[in-house]
């Protein structure tokens, strides 16, 4: 029973338990956002108030294709969300904290398993040769 509580309490599934609820209430803010003011923008030029009533019936079988377009767009607006206002500032962060001209690790290759080292190393990662650095 101790390691079941030492799995729940673990900081990473406490942090994916937390992501995923402030996930939910952000689907269902653009959710609404789709719902309530851009589909009625879009309607007003296409002259149907609601997307959610459009459907066609094929032998009494109603396929809600005006359900689908909803859902589309509120995919497309999550989409362009979590990019504008998480991936973009997240590279904007991870740039910043990197060193511009700093240059990359010089590389060589491992003679036993033809890898790619660093030249520094000593001992290769992938077979664990010695290596003599080169200076």
């Amino acid at each position: 029973m101790s390691g079941f509580k030492k799995f729940l309490f673990r900081g990473n599934l406490i942090d994916l338990a937390v992501a995923f609820v402030i996930g939910a209430a952000f689907g269902k803010v653009v959710t609404a956002l789709v719902s309530d003011i851009i589909t009625p923008i879009i309607a007003a030029f296409g002259g149907k108030p609601n997307f959610a009533q459009l459907y066609f019936t094929i032998n009494s079988s109603k396929f809600a294709y005006g359900d689908f377009i909803n859902n589309v767009i509120t995919f497309i607006f999550v989409a362009a969300a979590i990019y504008f206002f998480v991936v973009v500032p997240v590279t904007k962060m991870s740039s910043r904290t990197s060193k511009p001209g700093e240059p990359a690790t010089p590389m060589r290759d491992c003679p036993e398993c033809l890898s790619s080292i660093p030249a520094a190393a000593s001992r290769c990662m992938y077979c664990t040769a010695a290596i003599a650095p080169t200076p």
